[in-house]
């Protein structure tokens, strides 16, 4: 037993210790001893388990804080420190233990580890405890306290994780007794290796307990271990606004390690299976609904079980552009071919057809043109034809608007200009149309040329004339020569009458 002055009580516990194993051993100290190695045993598996789940926690925590920091980084880092006090506790018990299996030849031989005297010895001295005894104390003591200190003294986790590191006196027949010696003094080297591997069940327990807390349910729906889950089952793969959602929720359980013998999906065999799924990689296809057919195989009793696959999904057009309007610029222009986009997002555009007076189809898909005549604004209607059969119609006024009056040029500068009058008698007169939308041509016809001192001179064409020459002549310098009344006509469209452009104004140099 223990070494060193032994009180009058210690004597008495000694005494009764010797009489307790000398009954174990007659009667039943193999079994007795037998038992706590297979406590050690179950334990220690149950460990294994508990860390692997812990360690996966942790590491999607981890992930988690890395994608969304302003809601995970505290946790993570309040997680990981309880991993750090965690281990640094389990690794001390962990040496622990390989010292005292150290003591016997076989550590599986739960029989032989019956010797009292080792463990007494290494936390007792007399009526006190030993260096290594009151370390053991301290260890547990600071493990509890960092642990509580860390996640609150209102986290309803204190009270369990109080009782479970709880190391006050205990109480006994005779009175109060200090809990290391209750629960060590002359107890067998295998109840001590025992009771190492419990209190390392009991710090990975309280791993898993505080990560659970401290995430709530947030933790239970990101990194959940649980095989179940909810699986939404909608009618169809695809439904438009102002249709009522149709399916159902179900809780779902997978099987990772389920292999069926084939899968057959649309006619192709698929090889791929991954936690229990075939993994499907195909092309989407055109747009509306597509279906999927097919079947998973399996064997029961040694005979195929076919499992149907009927299913469907909608491929809608890929946007490749942002749609951008002005509420007020419904506009086209009269005389002018206007081109336009058509389509309804998820319809394919052989289901929609548009109508508008001067509105026909180009080259391309929802490629129109409008070609507007009279009246102030048009219509234009279109109609779709969707997966399920139902038709969508809308509509949209556009303002039709004439091209706007051009700007009179010489030598394509408009305004006030100013030349030489040898330079005007060989400049082009045209019209042009300044920021429009459209790049059109515009061929001038005729113009009137007005010098001061001189008469107007109607000119026919786009370039002086001999008369016009003949008046130019006659300028002085600083006179402002004018050129007005120009006209022109659109080309391609001469039947469109493009108004008469501003006039220009030249000072002779």
């Amino acid at each position: 037993m223990a070494s060193g002055k032994l009180s009058p009580r210690q004597k008495m516990i000694n005494l009764m210790y010797l009489i307790f194993i000398a009954m174990l051993a007659m009667q039943m100290s193999k079994e007795v001893l037998s038992a706590f190695g297979y406590m050690n045993e179950k334990l220690t598996e149950n460990n294994i388990t508990t860390s692997a789940n812990n360690a996966a926690t942790l590491n999607n925590l981890e992930t988690k804080a890395q994608e969304q920091p302003e809601k995970y980084a505290s946790l993570y880092a309040t997680a990981k420190k309880v991993d750090e006090l965690s281990k640094t506790f389990n690794d001390y018990l962990a040496v622990k233990k390989e010292f005292f299996l150290a003591k016997v030849e076989d550590p599986t031989n739960y029989e032989a580890m019956d010797n009292a005297n080792i463990g007494t010895e290494y936390f007792f001295e007399g009526d006190g405890v030993t260096k290594e005894g009151q370390g053991f104390l301290d260890h547990i003591n600071n493990y509890k306290n960092e642990i509580v200190k860390l996640i609150g003294e209102n986290n309803p986790l204190i009270q369990n994780i109080n009782k479970r590191f709880d190391t006050s006196p205990q109480d006994t027949e005779d009175g109060k007794e200090p809990w290391l010696m209750n629960r060590y003094e002359g107890f067998p080297l295998v109840s001590y290796v025992t009771n190492f591997t419990s209190m390392q069940s009991d710090i990975k327990t309280t791993q898993s307990e505080i990560y659970g807390t401290l995430l709530g349910g947030q933790l239970e729906s990101d990194v959940s271990m649980s095989n179940y889950k909810t699986i939404l089952i909608p009618e169809k793969s695809a439904f438009f606004q102002g249709e009522n959602f149709k399916g159902k929720i179900v809780l779902g359980r997978y099987d990772a390690s389920l292999k069926p013998e084939k899968v057959v999906v649309n006619g192709i065999e698929i090889k791929e299976i991954k936690d229990g799924g075939a993994e499907l990689n195909f092309p989407a296809g055109a747009v509306g609904e597509r279906v999927i057919k097919g079947k998973f195989v399996f064997m029961e009793n040694g005979k195929p079980v076919e499992i149907e696959i009927n299913s469907s999904y909608a491929v809608i057009p890929k946007p490749n552009s942002a749609v951008i309007s002005a509420d007020k610029m419904n506009v086209v222009y009269r005389g002018v071919p206007n081109p336009m986009t058509i389509s309804i997002p998820g319809i394919p555009d052989n289901l929609v057809n548009a109508n508008g007076v001067g509105l026909k189809r180009a080259t391309g898909s929802g490629k129109y043109i409008m070609t507007p005549s009279t009246g102030k604004e048009v219509k234009i209607s279109v109609t779709g034809k969707m997966p399920d059969g139902q038709t969508v119609s809308t509509s949209q006024n556009f303002r039709i608007k004439d091209i706007p009056s051009p700007s009179g040029s010489i030598r394509k500068q408009m305004g006030y200009v100013k030349m030489p009058k040898s330079s005007l008698e060989k400049s082009t007169v045209s019209a042009i149309l300044p920021d429009f939308d459209f790049d059109l041509v515009l061929n001038t016809s005729g113009f009137t040329v007005k010098v001061p001192g001189q008469g107007a001179v109607v000119v026919k064409g786009n370039r002086m004339d001999a008369q016009a020459k003949k008046a130019i002549a006659k300028a002085k310098r600083g006179d402002v020569v004018t050129i007005f009344d120009i006209k022109s006509s659109l080309a391609g469209n001469t039947a469109y009458k493009i108004k008469k452009a501003s006039a220009v104004s030249i000072e002779i140099q």
